[in-house]
């Protein structure tokens, strides 16, 4: 019977599904295994289900000459080097798709929550600091009616504007392609980086994490925008200069940011935006309802499982591995 190693503990759907078609092997730990224990648990595996902490490359991939598929449980694959398993006919797969409404929900809940102070209200409360109603206490901004900027307009960056429309909010975008279909579907509008920059209340990250997108949002990009403007980050945490970003923070050059993602993760305890108050941190929750979070582990074990009964699976990354390995 073939088998998989599964990185960590996932919803039980998930299991079951691959139980069916292999011999299942989970770590069991809340970390990730260490580098020598994977390497090790590959080199018998036809599949493996790694997460976006596991990082498969070639050194991975030449201790695992059974393995047929990389069935990663994100929609993101930046941990896996895709041209190395393609060379060797490994198949890649991810889940795309399936986290787009719960992951744009939090974006607008980090909106929301940065805009009128809620995590540091919360603080000021159970810290006994509050006193009485004041006309100056927790200032913050409004939501409703401000102009929103996208930074990419994917599924995820698509869905936040169609909540942000229920707030009236213009919405600015900018992608590396035009999307003139969604324009007149949402009403948005196509501006370049600069300008969205500019005109931003609130500015939200859905971008991949590529060379070019790599500190995207740097000490130039904070200087242009609104000391009023309120950064949000649900994509990947290196497409912020986290130095920049404490700087801009500490000094007032904007007012707030809220951040699902960084860089690294989880952050150093030393890492100084964890000092304020005007940074709302989450440890990458995004995807983390019950409903997604179950339906990407069987999205991901469906994936495996296909692969290992022989046939193409859902979610490929890699055609041309599996065009190899027809061949």
């Amino acid at each position: 019977m073939p088998k998989a190693f599964v990185t960590r503990r996932i919803p039980e759907p998930g299991l079951a599904i691959l139980r069916e078609v292999a011999e299942v092997k989970v770590w069991e730990e809340e970390l990730p295994p260490p580098r020598e224990v994977l390497l090790k648990e590959v080199a018998d595996c036809d599949a493996l289900v790694p997460l976006l902490t596991d990082r498969v490359d070639g050194e991975l991939l030449d201790r695992a000459p059974h393995l047929k598929v990389v069935a990663n449980y994100a929609v993101g694959y930046d941990n896996i080097d895709v041209p190395a398993c393609t060379a060797r006919g490994v198949l890649v797969t991810n889940t795309p798709g399936v986290l787009t409404e719960t992951t744009a929900d939090l974006a607008f809940a980090l909106i929301l929550a940065t805009a009128r102070r809620l995590v540091e209200a919360d603080k000021f409360l159970r810290a006994g600091k509050w006193k009485t109603w004041g006309p100056m206490l927790l200032l913050g901004q409004d939501v409703y009616g401000a102009t929103l900027g996208l930074v990419g307009l994917g599924r995820i960056g698509a869905a936040v504007a169609r909540r942000a429309r229920g707030f009236n909010m213009k919405i600015l975008y900018y992608s590396r392609h035009r999307q003139e279909a969604l324009e007149k579907e949402l009403g948005v509008e196509y501006v370049s980086f600069d300008e969205l920059l500019r005109r931003s209340d609130f500015i939200s990250i859905h971008v991949p994490l590529t060379a070019e997108t790599r500190h995207l949002f740097n000490a130039e990009a904070f200087a242009k925008m609104k000391p009023t403007a309120v950064l949000v980050n649900t994509a990947r945490g290196p497409i912020v200069d986290e130095a920049a970003l404490y700087a801009a923070l500490k000094t007032g050059r904007i007012a707030a940011a809220g951040l699902d993602v960084m860089d690294p993760e989880p952050p150093r305890p030393d890492n100084p935006l964890l000092t304020l108050d005007n940074a709302i941190l989450l440890p990458h929750i995004g995807s983390a309802s019950i409903a997604t979070r179950t339906r990407m582990a069987t999205m991901a074990a469906e994936n495996a499982a296909a692969v290992l009964r022989g046939e193409l699976p859902p979610n490929l990354v890699n055609p041309e591995a599996w065009e190899k390995r027809r061949r």
